[in-house]
């Protein structure tokens, strides 16, 4: 008998919490069909508090081990001397290179500009300006006051970004698009051009549009590609692009976040999905946030445990993520979305869908 599948579970703050607790449902062997072992770890901003960090290390020890991760949207305290972004202490404890917000268009909702293609950003998890050194000189309040900061980029990671986002683009039958601003920054933002170009010789057969920052900008909003389009970038412009792309598909909760690690060959050894939304204070206890990006994100852990080989939990993956945009297709949304569906009656909905499709296979001997 093989091993149940292991995920390590990152509990969360505030709506990041309660949502965590409704992607679970899907996960329910007898809803998926595979058997899986969850380990929780209380990343609450009270319990980081209260062991001083220690939770998130043990977190990430766990994540290594296991490989798979969902993580619940957490607080980040503002005071310099508090313990900090979690999501920051992650992905450097797991040496994560590169995160994917892959915006897709929810059906029966009407996307900006007419973009219909899925736009997937491919961005750094660490360096450029997360994390920068940042001070300032001369008087406080005064004219001549300056402010500084020195911000760094690795080659190694400007390699695994672009890597990736050309082998995301093969998978999606898509082309890569995009670029920083070489131009103005031909040293620093070079350094990721010139590893988007490397990239592109190692991988012939994927389409490759390069663009600067702003020009990527103004194609992603006038939506005329006629293709998936892959936006390899630095750190800040993949923040920025990512909140922007998921929007004009209707919703930033409408798609999931996928933090990855690679080996040196850069095959996934850590995927850690979570929805790319804050923890949302003022939809607390109200049963209306949009669960899509927690469910899409259990749905997104399986399949990269189907590329590992794990038997059974690319159909379980496949279920969830046709169920989720075929409940919105048929009507069933949150308020967000122009529905009236609560947070657990869309779940419900989804649920009961994934049952039927891993039935329905199941009994018909697909493959899927």
């Amino acid at each position: 008998m093989s091993r149940p599948l292991r995920i390590t579970l990152l509990e969360g703050d505030e709506t990041g919490q309660e949502l965590l607790e409704q992607s679970l449902r899907l996960l329910a062997p007898e809803v998926v069909g595979v058997e899986l072992e969850l380990e929780r770890f209380d990343l609450s901003l009270e319990h980081r508090r209260a062991t001083g960090n220690q939770i998130v290390a043990d977190a990430a020890r766990a994540m290594r081990e296991s490989g798979f991760a969902i993580k619940a949207a957490t607080v980040t305290p503002e005071g310099k001397d508090d313990v900090g972004s979690p999501n920051r202490l992650l992905r450097e404890l797991i040496d994560g290179k590169v995160i994917v917000r892959t915006g897709r268009r929810i059906p029966g909702v009407t996307p900006i500009g007419g973009t219909y293609h899925p736009i997937s950003i491919v961005r750094m998890a660490v360096e450029d300006a997360y994390g920068a050194e940042e001070w300032r000189t001369g008087t406080r309040g005064a004219p001549e006051e300056q402010a500084f900061r020195t911000e760094r980029i690795t080659r190694s990671t400007c390699r695994a970004v672009c890597e990736y986002a050309f082998r995301q683009a093969r998978r999606m039958g898509g082309k890569v698009y995009g670029g920083p601003k070489w131009t103005v920054s031909p040293v620093y933002e070079g350094l990721l051009k010139a590893e988007m170009d490397a990239a592109a010789e190692r991988h012939p057969d994927v389409a490759y549009r390069p663009m600067l920052i702003d020009a990527t900008y103004a194609g992603l909003v006038s939506g005329s590609s006629e293709t998936p389009l892959v936006v390899p970038a630095l750190n800040r412009d993949g923040d920025c692009l990512s909140d922007l792309v998921m929007p004009m598909f209707g919703s930033i909760a409408g798609a999931e976040s996928v933090l990855l690690a690679f080996d040196d060959d850069y095959q996934t050894t850590v995927a850690m999905a979570e929805a790319p939304h804050g923890t949302a204070p003022t939809l607390t206890g109200k049963d209306v946030a949009n669960p899509m990006a927690m469910l899409l994100s259990a749905a997104a852990v399986l399949r990269y445990a189907a590329d590992a080989g794990h038997q059974g939990c690319e159909r379980a993956s496949r279920a969830i993520y046709e169920s989720v945009l075929e409940a919105t297709a048929d009507g069933v949304r949150t308020p967000d979305l122009g529905g009236h569906a609560g947070t657990t009656e869309f779940t419900s909905e989804v649920v009961r869908r994934v049952q039927t499709k891993i039935e329905v296979w199941s009994s018909l001997g697909a493959t899927v």
